[in-house]
């Protein structure tokens, strides 16, 4: 990369940091006027959006992309429109600046007061998924923050199409223009620049797979919010019910395999298998889902492969799942201590004990209780959209809606104190 293109992308950083103090002064209203406005435009244009997605599509049949990909990829009439719906409901949402979160005055008579507000400029860096543009644009207006963009050489053309579309619908509303930066490259040299941009990023949050969001942790310097990869265990129990416990399972993996809150291991009771084993096999069997497990699996489950390191650590995002059988409810948590990815855990149990053994030992954002690990989602879980699913403690922890894109600020009003 150029030292002119780090250049150019510094100066949409500064232009992004310069727009903050503008994005404060907006109202509620001027912001969510904006998002109406983004989201008209969007189904407006979106013949020129799905153009362009074409040649996104074209260059991803040339290069051989797996299904998954190529779905997470694809736009349709439909779809753009869900995009401009997601909007029009981000500004439904309640603005999550300026509310006061407790205030209180000392004995000398100087009151302190609480605030939320913006966290600045947001770096978003993500794969080849066009709905992040504009979902993360959303987000980041409405919260009042700036966002700087840098999206996955495979959907540039998607990306440039509906960056162009949203610019252009800005010049007509009080947001300004440069609230909104796209990196125009499809140089992962380009992605590395933004890492150490301390002086005019906030923070970065990468959305994707796990050798992207390693990358950003691993060599960032710019404060990262990160959204793991959800390799998601369930864990069936000795007491669980078999038709509970068989349509969690169903939905946990089939309902969309190659999103992050599905299932990618089950772990099942010894006790459990023994009596519900032909149950199981005809479940996996009527929707087709490949078992790779450990040597005892491969001698029940007809069809099974022998898991290895690999299939235990990663996801499949496919129709494949990971099977181990256990003995107990602690052997099930030492499992997903060593593989899970700390994002979502479920246990069909009837056991209330031991569902309360789980819910305090495993370390995740999202444990689930007869529940399947397809509700970590911000609008499943009734809190609007969401820019994505922290797997880290700090900060934000889970699905990342509004409120994680803000911070804190004390605001201290006296008469004359001083100390």
């Amino acid at each position: 990369m150029t030292v002119t293109t780090v250049t150019n992308i510094e100066n949409q950083a500064i232009e992004a940091k310069s727009a903050v103090k503008k994005m404060a002064m907006l109202t509620t209203k001027e912001k969510n006027e904006a998002l109406y406005q983004l989201a008209d435009s969007l189904e407006t244009h979106y013949k020129q959006i799905l153009e362009a997605n074409n040649r996104d599509l074209d260059s991803g049949v040339e290069k051989g992309f797996d299904p998954a990909l190529m779905d997470r990829l694809t736009l349709t009439k439909d779809r753009v429109v869900e995009f401009a719906n997601g909007l029009r409901e981000v500004a439904t949402l309640t603005d999550p600046t300026g509310h006061t979160i407790s205030d209180w005055t000392l004995d000398n008579g100087l009151h302190v007061k609480k605030v939320t507000v913006p966290l600045g400029v947001i770096g978003m860096i993500y794969e080849a998924r066009p709905n992040v543009t504009v979902d993360a644009t959303g987000l980041a207006l409405k919260s009042g923050n700036s966002i700087v963009l840098k999206g996955g050489s495979n959907a540039i053309h998607s990306n440039r199409a509906i960056v162009g579309v949203i610019h252009q619908a800005l010049e007509q509303t009080a947001v300004p223009r440069e609230a909104v930066q796209f990196i125009d490259s499809t140089d992962r040299e380009a992605t590395k620049a933004l890492f150490t941009m301390n002086d005019y990023i906030d923070v970065l949050i990468p959305r994707g797979g796990g050798s992207l969001i390693q990358a950003v942790v691993q060599n960032a310097t710019v404060p990262v919010l990160e959204t793991g990869v959800g390799n998601c265990h369930l864990y069936i129990d000795q007491s669980a019910d078999v038709q509970k416990a068989l349509s969690i399972f169903i939905n946990a993996k089939t309902d969309r395999p190659a999103v992050c809150n599905a299932a990618e291991t089950i772990l099942v009771h010894r006790e459990w298998l023994r009596q519900h084993k032909e149950e199981l096999i005809s479940a996996l069997q009527s929707h087709t889902i490949n078992v790779h497990g450990d040597p005892d699996v491969v001698k029940i489950i007809p069809g099974s492969s022998l898991a290895g390191e690999s299939e235990w650590e990663n996801e499949f995002l496919s129709l494949d799942i990971a099977m181990k059988i256990v003995s107990s409810t602690e052997e099930a948590i030492s499992h997903i201590d060593q593989y899970g990815t700390k994002h979502s855990e479920a246990i069909i149990t009837e056991d209330a004990e031991q569902a309360n053994v789980f819910f305090t030992l495993v370390d995740a954002a999202a444990l689930y209780h007869n529940a399947s690990t397809r509700f970590t989602d911000g609008g499943a879980l009734g809190f609007g959209a969401e820019i994505g699913i922290s797997t880290q403690k700090l900060h934000a922890r889970g699905p990342m809606g509004l409120p994680a894109l803000t911070t804190i600020k004390f605001l201290m009003s006296g008469n004359g104190q001083i100390r």
